[in-house]
């Protein structure tokens, strides 16, 4: 290892594999410090249960906002495949169980789901009229992530002003009220606004509207698509392009200090030959805003609160429905429980009072339908299948007097409501690992601080913030700079970080690049 790198990157996560690889392409000597035994951050696939061949995504599991640019600029070998169904609702209503099916790409299957669920086709018009107006912002945002950031002005004059207003100047829950009456049907285009994000619809400082946007700018289609393999497939993908490019990658690398003066830095790390220090130009962040501070010994930035409950499960065969509907087909797309509108804003004024929902709303998603090549050919013959379970508003202060009670009753909640529909008890469902236990792991935002670093366990590194500037003297920059010149955020805390997307990593390798 040399004693000076033209950048070092603290972090080996998805994103500073990006910035690593762009770098190094570029003829400068890079270096990436990872503290875990691997690369990857929360980009991994893991077996989770002892004795069981099945290679879960264990924090992230869909990519949505990865640009196909850098996929081609960095020459990644991925297979990123599309889901058969963009969503799946379970509904009761009137002492009858039905679904309200969303296809991807939508055909007459949605319409007739719409009129079954309202008994008309006006909910199926209100939503295809909003989703097309969504899709005109999407389409106009979307080319801009990989560009200095452009003013909100030039953003707004490239889109309808009344959907500008809609999505941008006013809390989101006023156009979901005004656009659509179904509660169910509320419910859903709402969520894309709370995941990861503990806020309710009517929220006046429009974090929810922020989350709602990056859920649906994903290369112009908003589309989440599945990575063949599990998301370690691309965090593989990811380090085998930084080596090939030169850059160094160095893990069980804990940094303990980043110091920097405008032009020069150095960062200090415990390895397993002790304490080490590096000097270089360039130091670019892959960690949290709330972590480099610690690191730099400066204070003023306040840890963020991640809200979310994530549950990995591992099936025998999928559940048979109370509706009726194959179990392949309502799985194979975001299934959501207990996601009605009045249920969501139900749950965060609950979990703002200090109390974990007794309803709690939560999303499924099983990977294996998609892609069946993380289970063994073996798991694969026998019918098995992955679920994975991500529940809203439950932020971290609900776990923090006793986190290990808390987890285990927020999970017989979220797993109740989803057995609610069911047509079988889940638990006859449920595959044993090799000790005999339930395959059930569950993880809150404290079990992710302790796992992957987030502060948090903020699985965005902070707020979202707009992807475009919110100031004059920001319009031009990438949006990643820091108070020192030679400092760069280039993970999810950067303006246009958030998800599994390389933005981050991207904008900060052209910050120096461009510089």
């Amino acid at each position: 290892m040399k004693d000076f790198y033209d950048v070092v990157i603290v972090g080996g996560g998805h994103n500073g594999l990006v910035a690593a690889t762009y770098l190094a392409q570029s003829g400068l000597s890079t270096l990436v410090l990872e503290q875990q035994a691997h690369t990857g951050g929360a980009a991994v696939s893991e077996r989770v249960f002892p004795g069981v061949d099945a290679r879960l995504s264990r924090y992230s599991y869909l990519v949505s906002l990865l640009p196909d640019k850098i996929v081609a600029d960095l020459g990644l070998d991925l297979d990123l495949r599309s889901r058969a169904v963009a969503s799946y609702t379970p509904v009761r209503r009137g002492g009858r169980d039905v679904g309200l099916l969303v296809e991807r790409p939508e055909g007459p299957g949605t319409r007739d789901s719409f009129r079954t669920l309202t008994g008309s086709d006006t909910e199926y018009e209100a939503w295809t009229g909003f989703y097309g107006a969504v899709g005109s912002l999407a389409a106009a945002v979307a080319p801009t992530l990989l560009e200095p950031l452009q003013s909100a002005a030039d953003i707004r004059s490239r889109v309808d002003r009344a959907l500008w207003d809609e999505l941008v100047e006013r809390p989101l829950g006023e156009a979901i009220e005004r656009r659509f009456t179904d509660d169910t049907v509320r419910g859903v285009v709402a969520t894309d606004s709370v995941i990861g994000t503990f806020a309710g619809l009517h929220d006046e400082s429009l974090i929810q509207n922020r989350c709602f946007l990056y859920h649906l700018i994903g290369n112009g289609t908003g589309e989440w698509r599945v990575p063949v393999g599990g998301m370690g497939s691309v965090t593989d993908a990811l380090a085998a392009a930084a080596r090939r490019a030169g850059a160094a990658l160095v893990t069980n690398a804990e940094v303990t200090s980043v110091e920097v003066d405008g032009k020069r830095g150095s960062v200090t790390w415990l390895g397993g030959d002790g304490e080490r220090s590096v000097d270089c130009s360039w130091v670019l962040s892959n960690v949290a805003p709330a972590t480099l501070a610690s690191l730099r010994g400066k204070g003023g930035v306040e840890k963020p609160e991640g809200s979310q409950l994530k549950i990995n499960l591992l099936l025998r065969h999928l559940p048979a429905l109370k509706s009726g509907d194959d179990p392949a087909r309502a799985f194979a797309g975001t299934f959501h429980i207990d996601e009605d509108y009045s249920q969501l804003e139900s749950a965060y004024r609950t979990a703002a009072d200090g109390s974990l929902p007794a309803v709690p709303p939560s999303e499924v998603y099983c990977h294996s339908l998609t892609d069946p090549s993380i289970l063994s050919p073996e798991l694969v013959a026998a019918g098995y299948h992955t679920l994975t379970v991500f529940g809203v508003h439950f932020p971290a202060r609900l776990f923090a007097s006793d986190n290990d009670s808390a987890r285990a009753l927020a999970t017989r909640r979220v797993l109740a409501g989803l057995e609610s529909y069911l047509a079988e008890p889940l638990e006859d469902c449920i595959a044993r690992d090799a000790d005999g236990n339930l395959c059930i792991e569950a993880k809150t935002p404290y079990d992710i601080e302790q796992s992957v670093g987030m502060p948090g366990g903020h699985i965005f590194h902070g707020d979202l913030q707009w992807p475009w500037a919110t100031s004059p003297e920001d319009a031009g920059r990438w949006g990643t700079e820091t108070d020192a010149p030679n400092l760069l955020i280039c993970g999810s805390g950067a303006r246009r970080g958030g998800a599994v997307s390389g933005l981050g990593g991207h904008n900060a390798a052209m910050t120096i690049l461009t510089t």
